[in-house]
């Protein structure tokens, strides 16, 4: 006997059996129990959510032996037929490869015939927002007054592409994702009935591959199942779809949480050495940053039964809620810069390196205070680790509450800032600090105020070390600005350039032959 694989085998054959679309199951099994029947239905939805699966169910429904039901027998020809896909009045066509106008003016001239079994002849068309506009203008009509034996089931993964004019024609039911939970539920009833021993925690990981499809988690199942010889284990799966375990991922953030770069590289060689992606370990960081976060804004949402839960708990009580955004951010920015990076370690390197430029630098002395004891335990613990270890970046320490109005500018011209961000810096006159908030005043009201405070707190952040907001206030400034300093050298240097020129003998000796006068701007410092 030929092996069926799990996913046409187990595909769902009634109602009841659908996973994840509720809403949509609701909504067919009430229209047909009542009888109140479109024409036209359009299914919409990425790929293996159930858009044919549902279409067929539905042709069951429609002709059943006995009658119009949201149940149907699943014994009578009809229905076996339609399982089979040899129902003679269920036709499937893919738009894709049938786009023409020929292809749709043929189909419709059958359509006019009554069924030659059935209740009614159902026309599934798969991936309709390819057909060409010339056949949509052919189905329009007959798609709006189809003859009262014929029903038209439409399936999309784009339904962007579709006119309006065939949209406003159909009952529309955008079908959605499928959970995470969700499919772990089904593989585990799948597995079960297969007699499959299996872990938990590697049907998370299949249904994370799967991205919210139940076709592609049951074909990964498929691969899982010859890949680790009927017994789909972790590290396997791991093996398979070369996942990083999280809790590689779990140590580098402690590293970075405590301030040790030597982890970084360790974590980084490690991923090397197994050939694993740091792409996907920086976006599997980025999911371990939002559990994180989630678990400080909602505590106790971390399940205990989760491998993790007292790590993430350690780290949302270690990690600032402001520091676990910016190395969110990090994360997730890093990766669309990999492919500009010199190659992939470096860029995850530098990625992770940026992350631990936002820890608060009292971690970071602490952390290599300590790396200096654990490697020379008859150090003088009055040491100054500044001297004996070189800086991880090129920047001075600054404790912020010494920052004043006069030494502001100095600072400002030191940020690697340009456009708006820069401006409100430039602009701005030094009022206070209070805890990690700056207050500055600015002389106007400026556009894109947010984007540019942002922009300011985060180099801020980066350069002094330690998680910075910026607050503004509008007002008249005075003369402690950067533009205002800037200004004023200007004008200094102006008037010594006309003062040189006015006192310069031979500029004098010409005004006086030929009763000239020096032009009012004429005169530039050089």
């Amino acid at each position: 006997m030929s092996y069926l694989v799990l996913a046409r085998k187990w595909r769902p054959r009634s109602f009841d059996t659908i996973v994840g679309q509720d809403h949509v199951v609701r909504a067919l099994t009430h229209a047909l129990s009542t009888g109140r029947l479109h024409h036209a239905w359009l299914f919409t939805g990425t790929r293996g959510v159930g858009k044919t699966t549902l279409a067929r169910i539905l042709a069951k429904s429609l002709n059943c032996i006995s009658g119009i039901t949201s149940s149907p027998c699943g014994e009578c020809a009809a229905c076996t037929e339609i399982d089979a896909g040899r129902f003679v009045d269920y036709i499937e066509l893919d738009a894709a490869s049938n786009r023409g106008v020929d292809e749709m003016t043929q189909l419709l001239e059958q359509a006019v015939y009554s069924p030659a079994s059935g209740r009614f002849k159902v026309y599934m068309i798969d991936e309709v927002h390819m057909l060409s506009g010339h056949a949509f203008n052919a189905m329009l009509k007959t798609l709006e007054e189809p003859p009262a034996h014929v029903k038209f089931i439409l399936a999309t993964t784009d339904p962007q592409k579709i006119p309006v004019t065939v949209l406003s024609r159909c009952l529309q039911f955008n079908l959605k994702q499928m959970t995470a939970d969700g499919i772990i539920g089904y593989l585990s009833k799948v597995l079960d009935a297969e007699h499959i021993p299996y872990e938990i925690e590697a049907l998370r990981l299949l249904a994370r591959a799967a991205s919210g499809s139940m076709r592609d988690a049951l074909s990964l199942t498929d691969q899982a199942i010859a890949f680790s010889a009927d017994s789909i284990t972790l590290s396997a799966m791991q093996n398979m779809l070369g996942t990083i375990d999280h809790g590689y991922l779990i140590t580098l953030l402690k590293g970075i949480s405590s301030g040790q770069a030597n982890v970084i590289t360790e974590i980084a060689d490690q991923l090397a050495t197994m050939g694993l992606s740091y792409s996907s370990a920086l976006a599997d960081t980025a999911v371990l940053l939002s559990r994180i976060a989630l678990e400080q804004k909602v505590p106790g949402s971390t399940a205990t039964s989760d491998p993790q839960h007292d790590s993430i708990l350690e780290l949302s009580k270690t990690l600032h809620p402001d520091v676990v955004q910016l190395c969110y951010s990090v994360a997730v920015h890093s990766r669309s810069e990999m492919s500009i990076a010199p190659d992939e370690y470096a860029g995850f390197i530098m990625a992770c390196f940026r992350m631990l430029s936002l820890i608060p630098i009292q971690n970071t002395e602490k952390a290599q205070k300590k790396t200096l004891l654990s490697n020379n335990s008859e150090v003088d613990t009055k040491v100054d680790i500044t001297k004996t270890q070189p800086q991880t970046f090129d920047r001075p320490i600054i404790n912020l509450q010494s920052i004043t109005s006069e030494s502001w500018p100095a600072l400002v011209q030191k940020l690697p800032l340009t456009g708006a961000a820069g401006e409100v810096a430039r602009q701005s006159e030094w009022i206070s600090v209070n805890g990690n908030i700056i207050r500055l005043r600015m002389p106007v009201q400026t556009l894109g105020k947010t984007t540019a405070t942002n922009k300011l707190s985060q180099v801020l952040s980066e350069y002094i070390g330690s998680r910075i907001s910026v607050e503004l206030e509008y007002a008249a400034t005075g003369n402690d600005t950067v533009h205002a300093i800037q200004e004023a050298h200007k004008a200094k240097l102006q008037q010594q350039a006309e003062d040189k020129a006015l006192n310069d003998p031979l500029v004098n000796q010409l005004l006086t032959d030929f009763q000239g006068q020096i032009v009012k701007g004429s005169v530039k410092p050089l």
